[in-house]
């Protein structure tokens, strides 16, 4: 009997956790499904019952060796395949357009970080692959490297397709679909993690960690079952089961949907410009040579046409399409997308600056010791804190960087524009957290 099945079969009074006790009266949505760990129902850290049989079966859908449940989304699992094949100090090569769980890992084994950088799209302002020529150099000037870690697809649905003779750790957060239609192969790196939340229906937090390399499989067990919690949501894990339920029974519609995407694509334009990307269900609708930002952009499709993007930067605006998107409502951006053209000029727009990056080796540290600085005044100190756009959650500055002048024009410009940057702190545009002078 599968999980969800098993869970509709909830009969017995329960003298257990969790304290609602499945009472309608408190009307709370998911707890009539809502259990612990009790007879029959299997336990995520050691599973050999109803959540080994869904481990299985995203294991059949992925093509794995090994396929793990995370109830605490890709973040749980990036930490997890980090720390599996690497050990404290070692060296490793990472994509400067990292998600935030890929440096807090660095910082937690004190790994030294050389980074590369994927190539970078100056009209829009993203990075788009990594290429092959950058890995090969980042190795041959990296002789002792224990790993690279590189996040494909990317935000904006960008893939790299790259090879080494070292382990690659894959945050494919934001492509679970991948490999599903027509779309394009899922990633096939040691170790990739995907949220099934962000493109697949499955419930927020839920994401699955394909290892593909036998070696790290304990390593990454090992690490899950410390970073994922040991009370995991049972209404978490059987929307895993109901999305593994719905790919094995409905593998047409995923074609059916890619087609649908290809014909938003057809939406007549002269101003805006949906951009090609590897993954056409990021729709990434650029205004770079229009008189309207993407901010502004984005407030015209939430305020006039009722439709909520995913994210908005200077140039830009991405909307996520999933399989769970009606004909209807993939009709409505088309219509969106044509009207609002119509009232945009076409405009001539200069390069971008793209993020800073250090050419440095070094390592991911907080110092206790730190003070807060006016940004303005923070050139040169060295900073304490991420500071980052979010989403995606991308670091502009990573903590033990000194922090450059280049740093601090592309924050601020980007706050002005509206650009959502983030700190650790919540000081920045205003101040950053810096290390104190010995």
């Amino acid at each position: 009997m599968r999980l969800h099945d098993k869970l509709s079969t909830l009969d017995k009074y329960p003298f257990h956790m969790p304290g609602h006790k499945r009472n309608e009266k408190f009307g709370i949505t998911g707890s009539d499904i809502d259990i612990t760990e009790i007879d029959g129902f299997d336990n995520l850290h050691a599973p050999n019952g109803v959540i080994a049989d869904t481990e299985n079966r995203l294991k059949k859908i992925y093509k794995s060796t090994r396929s793990f449940i995370s109830v605490n989304g890709s973040t749980a699992g990036i930490l997890a395949g980090i720390h599996a094949v690497c050990d404290r100090g070692d060296t490793v090569i990472v994509a400067r357009n990292c998600h935030k769980s890929v440096f807090n890992a660095c910082m937690l084994l004190e790994l030294n970080v050389k980074y590369i950088e994927p190539e970078f799209d100056y009209t829009n302002g993203y990075y788009t692959s990594v290429a092959q020529k950058t890995v090969d150099e980042a190795l041959r000037n990296v002789k002792n490297a224990k790993a690279i870690i590189i996040t494909c697809p990317t935000y904006e649905g960008f893939i790299s397709r790259i090879k080494c003779d070292i382990p690659i750790i894959t945050d494919a957060a934001h492509g679970a679909h991948l490999g599903l239609g027509y779309f394009p192969e899922y990633p096939k790196s040691d170790i990739v993690i995907s949220s099934l939340h962000k493109t697949l229906p499955s419930l927020t937090q839920t994401a699955v960690v394909n290892v593909y390399n036998e070696k790290y499989i304990k390593g990454v067990k090992r690490y899950m079952d410390i970073f994922q919690t040991t009370s995991p949501s049972y209404v978490l894990m059987n929307s895993i089961d109901l999305c593994c339920n719905y790919i094995e029974s409905n593998p047409l519609d995923f074609g059916i949907f890619y087609e649908r995407l290809c014909d938003l694509r057809l939406a007549e334009t002269n101003n805006l410009r949906i951009q090609y990307t590897d993954d056409i269900s990021k729709i990434v609708l650029s205004c770079a040579n229009t008189d309207i930002s993407g901010i502004e952009l984005a407030d015209k499709f939430r305020n006039e046409y009722n439709i909520e993007p995913e994210y908005a930067s200077e140039r830009y605006v991405l909307f996520m399409a999933t399989i769970g998107d009606t004909q209807e409502g993939l009709n409505a951006l088309k219509s969106a997308i044509e009207k609002i053209d119509e009232e945009l000029l076409s405009t001539y727009c200069e390069i971008i600056k793209k993020p800073p990056v250090s050419s440095e080796i070094k390592k991911i540290c907080i110092s206790s010791e730190y003070e807060a600085c006016n940004l303005s005044d923070s050139i040169g100190k060295i900073s304490n804190e991420f500071v980052f756009a979010y989403p995606p959650g991308i670091p502009i500055i990573a903590p033990n960087e000194v922090i450059s002048q280049k740093a601090v024009e592309y924050i601020a410009l980007a706050s002005e524009k509206g650009v959502n940057i983030l700190s650790d702190s919540g000081e920045v545009p205003n101040k950053i957290l810096t290390k104190k002078a010995l």
